[in-house]
């Protein structure tokens, strides 16, 4: 499910319940499936790991602490996608529209 999007644009797209309800139901049938693991917003990596704690769970809208949100809605930092159980980060806009791209990134790397 799409960082960019939070309970309301589900509820706008004829999807009931919230967003971790069906980030849930997601990991279910991920698991379910058999892969190796998911792609889900830090808001609800902790929920899907506890859930599947042998998954695999790529993290996207992650932001520096001090970081624009910009057009994601269910955003954390790095540290707490991390503490949270996630496998990788990816954090693209805080490093890709940084003056110093490098730069951003290592500073991004020193909270981990």
């Amino acid at each position: 499910m799409l960082t960019s999007l939070d309970d309301g644009d589900l509820s706008a797209t004829g999807v009931t319940g919230s967003a971790h309800d069906q980030v849930m139901r997601l990991t279910e049938l991920a698991m379910t499936a058999g892969v190796d693991g998911i792609v889900c917003s830090g808001a609800e990596v902790k929920a899907a790991h506890a859930l599947w704690p042998k998954g695999f769970f790529v993290v996207p809208g992650v932001r520096p602490a001090n970081g624009a949100a910009a057009d994601q809605k269910r955003v954390v930092t790095p540290r707490e996608a991390v503490d949270s159980g996630a496998s990788i980060l990816v954090v693209g806009r805080p490093i890709t529209q940084a003056d110093d791209p490098d730069q951003a990134a290592r500073e991004i790397g020193a909270t981990l």
